[in-house]
């Protein structure tokens, strides 16, 4: 039987989330931007790529940059849908910045950005590792999501 989920008018789609990663995406969205409109968050959907897949339907809301980097860190493999008019008005892959500035907490207690106003800096040094510019440790991107 086919999976029927209402089609939206204006907003966001995100497709191709490794199946599982949906509600980290979605949790992420609902810090960022007020879900007062419909939300949908599609769990282990058949997927010809990957097999299974999440995918994460909002209404009224268009993705900041920000958030499209957040969302990197725990669906690499993302594509992002902007809606308008009930007709996809454009698409693209996120992709994991090079660096990763103010949109991200460093989980070591002791980084300067903790204990004083320092703005928070990452570099990617691979798709598997972080590395904060203040006390230079690495992290995975689920430990900084």
């Amino acid at each position: 039987m086919p999976l029927m989920v209402e089609k939206i008018s204006e907003g966001t789609v995100i497709d191709h989330i490794k199946a599982g990663a949906g509600m980290k995406v979605l949790a992420i969205l609902s810090d960022a931007y007020p879900l007062s409109k419909m939300a949908a968050l599609i769990m282990n959907a058949h997927s010809r790529k990957f097999g299974r897949k999440d995918i994460v339907k909002i209404e009224g809301v268009f993705l900041d940059e920000k958030i499209a980097n957040r969302i990197s860190l725990v669906a690499p493999s993302a594509t992002i849908n902007m809606i308008r008019n009930s007709k996809v008005s454009g698409k693209r892959q996120v992709k994991m910045p090079d660096t990763l500035t103010g949109i991200l907490k460093c989980p070591n207690p002791m980084c300067i950005t903790n204990l004083e106003r320092a703005e928070t800096s990452f570099l990617r040094v691979n798709d598997r590792h972080l590395r904060c510019r203040h006390c230079e440790r690495l992290f995975s991107p689920e430990e900084l999501a």
